[in-house]
């Protein structure tokens, strides 16, 4: 059996992990704004979809439902792990515990980077200088907060939290540390936004959890808007800018890509520097250099890690489209990406098809 256990707790408890790592300065100003008159353009009609659409989970999602976390809440045929020949010589105990120890940490990404999620907004509140801009980033600080809350309660249903990619902590606090406005967005609404909802999308096609689908469609409607923000905000103020703040701005979001991209990790939970994954791997009782010699088998075998047809690919379907959509892939920063080995995209299709709110196929 999983040595995760279902907890019978109907709402999420909170600690306090107190790190000093996790205590800094922003640098960001505050922005008053005395014009109170509305925009009447797409952003103001993002804050009224806004208003319109607000949830309450304790309304709209079956919280009485039983999750086993030992069962895949993934469509097996979707998990590269399940496909590995590895995976296949592990005792039931094995691939049960792996099962529900690697789904927790998973979702553990998703809580830990909505609460990520929350702070950025909130900090756009302050600092847009624009008053429609201003009360959306209000209505997506009170998304993140929904959205921490049903994660939280989701992950108490299988009753463990693990630490957060150390990618993922990066690649945020490299946003919330940036000196403008601007870049919190570009970090948040085009990088960390599409990243998450590429995820969501993924997972609202592939689990087999009635809750966790419900959950996960109502989280994205939200994420929607969010990306839509970004470009909806941010493409006219970039095009006011003289050349070398584009430039100053077109290298952040090159950094904030090569984190999510060559943090270390690759952009993946399965790593041998990941604490977290190690983690599940002792949890499981697999050894680590068999696990990633299992991986290395199966890739040499064609099964890889590379995303199922018709899910979508956060970077190439979602953040690279954002970001050339706005004019922040420049001569200049294609040229990094090339020599960084990152492929450049440019067809907002997807994109564009996933800020109406509902789940796509790439």
């Amino acid at each position: 059996m999983a040595t995760v256990e279902q907890s019978q707790t109907a709402a999420p408890t909170w600690k306090v992990d107190m790190n000093p790592d996790d205590f800094y300065k922003n640098p960001m100003n505050i922005a008053w704004s005395f014009k109170y008159i509305m925009s009447g353009d797409k952003v103001e009609d993002l804050y009224k979809r806004a208003k319109q659409n607000q949830w309450d989970s304790d309304e709209i999602l079956p919280w009485d439902t039983v999750v086993d976390p030992s069962k895949p809440l993934i469509n097996d045929r979707s998990d590269v792990y399940h496909r590995m020949p590895f995976f296949a010589k592990l005792n039931k105990s094995q691939r049960e515990t792996f099962t529900a120890h690697s789904t927790a940490q998973l979702l553990s990404q998703f809580l830990h980077g909505e609460q990520g999620a929350l702070m950025t907004a909130a900090c756009v509140t302050h600092s847009v200088p624009d008053a429609t801009a201003k009360l959306y980033a209000a209505t997506q600080t009170m998304d993140e907060a929904r959205h921490v809350e049903v994660y939280a309660r989701y992950c108490e249903k299988i009753a463990i939290v693990y630490p957060m990619s150390l990618w993922l902590k990066a690649l945020i606090d490299a946003t919330l540390k940036s000196d403008r406005y601007e870049k919190v967005m570009i970090g948040m609404n085009m990088i960390v936004e599409g990243l998450a909802l590429g995820a969501f999308n993924n997972m609202y096609r592939t689990t087999q959890c009635e809750l966790l689908k419900k959950l996960t469609f109502n989280v994205m409607r939200d994420e929607s808007r969010h990306v839509s923000f970004g470009h909806a905000y941010l493409g006219p103020v970039i095009g006011r800018l003289p050349e070398d703040e584009v430039e100053d701005l077109a290298d952040f979001a090159f950094q904030a890509v090569n984190i999510l991209v060559h943090g270390g990790t690759g952009g993946t939970l399965a790593s041998r520097v990941d604490p977290g994954f190690l983690q599940v791997l002792d949890n499981s009782g697999i050894d680590h250099e068999d696990f990633f010699k299992g991986i290395e088998e199966a890739e040499a075998a064609g099964i890889t890690q590379e995303l199922p047809p018709g899910q979508i690919h956060s970077l190439k379907d979602l953040m690279m489209p954002a970001l050339a959509r706005v004019g922040l892939l420049t001569p200049t920063a294609q040229k990094k990406y090339q020599d960084a080995g990152i492929p450049i995209f440019d067809d907002p299709r997807v994109l564009e098809a996933m800020e109406g709110g509902h789940p796509v196929t790439a």
